[in-house]
């Protein structure tokens, strides 16, 4: 059974000629997001820099947006996302951006209308969080990070 939403979309005033999120196939999971940057914007290599995007949107409760890096950008030139996925709430109504950083050895320049990032929608379930003194015991128990080996 597939869910369908509703997701208004805003384009924020001086970014008439950005292109709106879009899927580049008709199975694709993922909207590809646009860079709404005045002038090109180099990244250096270790540098991070927020990349605006000029859209902002409106989504039922229940869904949140995530920002995820293109993996195109990521092999090609080093270039992905931190902080990801990067989690737009649905409440939140201000712009979007993109927080990039350049693991690569060369600079990268982003330029307007360029796709820097994708915005997948997932649902978010209520939870309900209960406070106890006491969790159930499992066989994995607290083993955390490389328990299991290798």
């Amino acid at each position: 059974m597939n869910l369908s939403y509703l997701v208004q979309i805003n384009r924020l005033p001086g970014n008439e000629d950005v292109e709106l999120p879009m899927k580049m196939s008709e199975l694709a999971s993922g909207f590809d997001l646009h860079a709404a940057v005045q002038e090109p914007v180099v990244l250096a290599p270790g540098e991070r820099k927020l990349i605006p995007t000029g859209i902002a949107i409106a989504m039922p409760g229940g869904l949140e947006a995530q920002i995820r890096p293109r993996s195109g950008l990521a092999f090609k030139h080093g270039i992905t996302c931190l902080n990801t996925p990067g989690t737009i709430d649905a409440d939140y109504r201000g712009e979007i951006k993109v927080l990039l950083i350049n693991l690569g050895e060369d600079a990268f320049a982003i330029n307007r209308n360029e796709r820097i990032a994708q915005m997948v929608f997932q649902t978010v379930p209520e939870v309900e969080l209960e406070q106890v003194h006491q969790l159930d015991d499992t066989i994995r128990g607290a083993g955390g990070f490389g328990h299991t080996g290798k």
